[in-house]
């Protein structure tokens, strides 16, 4: 049985889920999902007896990325878990990378879902740009520039390098100059990385759930 603690990008509106999805259109009584888009995971991960963990983060208007970490970081020490699988979506892949420099030592894996992926100093925003500066697309929808998506994440490598790594890389995806940049990195690192592509949108467990579940699985299998 492994451990998974799932770490959802920006607040995702049931609009944009029910654009995307192959399943029934969701419907949420403020019209967002938080963690909600990972319920099918969820329940993919705990059919194999998996133990999830899947958090709402705090509302990304009235708090910083340091929050979402110390959040993350809480729920692992409250309940004592150890050798995590810790996935974050989007968003989430600067969360993961802030918690998993605070306690490596409970962490088993880093699974980065189309994932922003950060040098230390970076926000999500310095990515963003980074990404799409040489684009000559149509630039993507773009978040609001909230606290957390503006502040500069400081991280020691030494406490990264060592964990093994999952980069998940959505190739239908409207952020795909930005997970290009991410797939340069991994590629200038040679090793600990364990890289996959996947012909589905920025949000797979709408358009590819079942190729998505499987991946997920097959990180408790590395």
């Amino acid at each position: 049985m492994a451990t998974y603690v799932l770490v959802h990008g920006g607040n995702m509106s049931t609009e944009t889920w029910n654009r995307l999805t192959i399943g029934n259109p969701v419907h949420t009584k403020d019209g967002y999902l938080g963690a909600g888009y990972w319920d099918g995971t969820v329940s993919a991960l705990r059919a194999h007896n998996h133990r999830v963990f899947a958090p709402t983060l705090m509302d990304e208007n009235s708090c910083h990325l340091t929050d979402h970490i110390g959040q993350i970081c809480s729920l692992i020490a409250e309940n004592d878990l150890r050798n995590v699988i810790l996935v974050g979506h989007s968003y989430g892949g600067m969360v993961i990378t802030g918690v998993a420099d605070k306690m490596p030592d409970r962490i088993d894996r880093l699974v980065y879902l189309d994932a922003a992926l950060p040098d230390p100093g970076q926000s999500l925003y310095d990515l963003l740009n980074q990404g799409l500066s040489g684009s000559s697309d149509t630039r993507p929808f773009l978040p609001e520039p909230a606290l957390p998506y503006v502040e500069k994440l400081q991280f020691d490598t030494a406490n990264i390098d060592p964990l093994p790594k999952t980069y998940i890389l959505c190739t239908k995806s409207e952020f795909i100059d930005v997970t290009r940049v991410a797939r340069e990195k991994i590629s200038a690192a040679k090793k600990g990385w364990t890289y996959i592509e996947l012909p589905s949108s920025h949000v797979p467990m709408a358009d590819m759930p079942d190729e998505f579940y499987r991946l997920m699985l097959d990180a408790a299998k590395k």
